[in-house]
C-alpha cells in the first residue's frame, strides 16, 4: 500500500475521509454550568481533518450528568459555548456530530440537582466509580431510584430537546450514546434491567425505551442522515452485561435501520491484543441486520491502530474507523497516516481535567517541521 492508496483517506458519502473522532471525555469544562468554552474550541478546530469528529459525551438534561466538568446541551449557556466551537470546526472545513448522553445510574448524588438520587432503570447501584469535584478522585456511584413508568417519555422529550439544541448549536448531526453502561445500554441490557412493566422483560420491551429515543431524536433532527448511535455489544462490567448480545444488539440494530440512520458506531474491543473471539461472528450479524433494515454506515472502533484501520475498511468489515486515543496527541491524524507517522502516544495522567497540556499543546507535522526550520 502506497500512502496515496490508502481507503482510510478517501471519502464516503458526505465525509470527507474515514479516519473518524471517536468521543473522548476530557472534562475541561467550565464550572460551574458545565459550559463548553474557548479552550475546547481550539482542541475541537485542531482536529477538524477528521472525517467526522464525534464531540465528546454531553449530558441532555440536569439528571443525565455523572462526571465533574462534562459540557452539557441544556442550557442557553451551553448551546452558546457549543456554537463557538461549530463555528471553529466549520471555519476549517471540517463536520462535528455531538454525542447525546444519559449516564443513568452511573452517577453521585453531588452530581445531581438538589443532591437528589440518580436513576436507572432499577434500585442497584452501579459499581464503576466517577469523579465529582476537581481532585478527580474516583467516587462510588450513589443508590439511584428506579424510574418510574410514566417518568420515560419526559426523558425521551429531553433526548428530543437537546438534538434541537445541537442542531440550533451548528452541529452537523447527533450521536445517541447507547453504549459503555449508560442508561439506555442499561436498559438495553437483561443482565441489569429487570424491570416487569412495559420497558423490561422480553427482549422487544428492553429494546422499546432506545427505540423510543432514536426515533424522537430521527424526528427532531428532522433527516436520519444527521443521526448516528453507539453500541458496546461485548462490553461487561458487573451485572452490565447481556446473555444473549449477538441477539439483542441485530433486534436492536435493525429497529435502528428501519429509521434509516447514517450511521452504526460500535465499541467492539478496549484491548485488540486480546480480543474476543465473539468479535468476529457478533459484530458482522449486528451490521447485517443494521443495513438490510435500511440503515447506512458501519463505523468500528475498539484500539485499531492505522494499519489495522486500513485493512478493516479494505476488507469491507468497516466503511470507516473511529480512532480514540491517538487524536489526542495527533491533531493532524489523517496527516500522519498519509505518511506512514510517526504517532506520538498520549499522556495518560492529563486526559481527565487540567489545561492545555496534554490536550491542545500538540504541534502538527507542518508546525513541526517549519520549527525546525526555523
Amino acid at each position: 500500500m502506497t500512502n496515496s492508496e490508502s481507503v482510510l483517506l478517501s471519502p464516503i458519502e458526505s465525509f470527507a475521509n474515514r479516519v473518524w473522532m471517536a468521543p473522548l471525555t476530557r472534562s475541561r469544562s467550565t464550572m460551574p454550568g458545565n459550559i463548553p468554552n474557548d479552550l475546547m474550541a481550539t482542541y475541537y478546530e485542531q482536529r477538524a481533518t477528521a472525517g467526522l469528529i464525534i464531540a465528546e459525551a454531553t449530558p441532555i438534561s440536569s439528571t443525565a450528568h455523572g462526571y465533574y466538568a462534562t459540557p452539557g446541551i441544556h442550557t442557553d449557556a451551553q448551546q452558546a459555548g457549543w456554537k463557538a466551537v461549530t463555528d471553529r470546526v466549520h471555519a476549517k472545513g471540517g463536520k462535528i456530530f455531538l454525542q447525546l448522553w444519559h449516564v443513568g445510574r452511573v452517577s453521585n448524588n453531588a452530581l445531581q440537582p438538589d443532591n437528589q438520587a440518580p436513576v436507572g432503570p432499577t434500585d442497584v447501584i452501579s459499581q464503576s466509580k466517577t469523579y465529582i469535584d476537581s481532585s478527580l478522585e474516583r467516587q462510588d456511584n450513589s443508590k439511584p431510584r428506579a424510574l418510574r413508568t410514566e417518568e420515560i417519555p419526559g426523558i425521551v422529550e429531553d433526548f428530543a430537546s437537546a438534538t434541537k439544541r445541537a442542531k440550533a448549536a451548528g452541529f452537523d448531526g447527533v450521536e445517541i450514546h447507547g453504549a459503555n453502561t449508560y442508561l439506555l445500554d442499561q436498559f438495553t441490557r437483561d443482565g441489569v434491567n429487570t424491570r416487569t412493566d412495559q420497558y423490561g422483560g422480553s427482549l422487544e420491551n428492553r429494546l422499546h425505551f432506545p427505540l423510543m429515543v432514536a426515533r424522537a431524536v430521527t424526528e427532531a433532527w428532522g433527516d436520519p442522515s444527521g443521526v448516528g448511535y453507539r453500541i458496546s455489544p461485548l462490553s461487561e462490567h458487573k451485572d452490565v452485561r447481556d446473555s444473549d448480545p449477538q441477539a439483542t444488539f441485530s433486534t436492536l440494530a435493525a429497529g435502528l435501520g428501519a429509521l434509516n440512520l447514517e450511521y452504526l458506531h460500535a465499541v467492539e474491543t478496549w484491548d485488540r491484543t486480546s480480543l474476543d473471539p465473539r468479535v468476529e461472528t457478533v459484530i458482522p450479524a449486528i451490521v447485517k441486520s443494521f443495513k438490510d433494515a435500511g440503515g447506512k454506515l458501519y463505523i468500528a472502533n475498539g484500539d485499531y491502530s492505522p494499519q489495522q484501520a486500513e485493512d478493516a475498511v479494505d476488507s469491507g468489515w468497516a466503511d470507516a474507523v473511529a480512532f480514540g486515543r491517538p487524536w489526542i496527541p495527533n491533531p493532524d491524524l489523517p496527516a500522519r497516516i498519509a505518511m506512514g507517522g510517526p504517532y506520538r502516544e498520549p499522556i495518560p495522567e492529563s486526559f481527565y481535567g487540567g489545561g492545555a497540556e496534554g490536550y491542545t499543546e500538540f504541534q502538527t507535522l507542518k508546525q513541526e517541521e517549519e520549527a525546525a526550520h526555523s
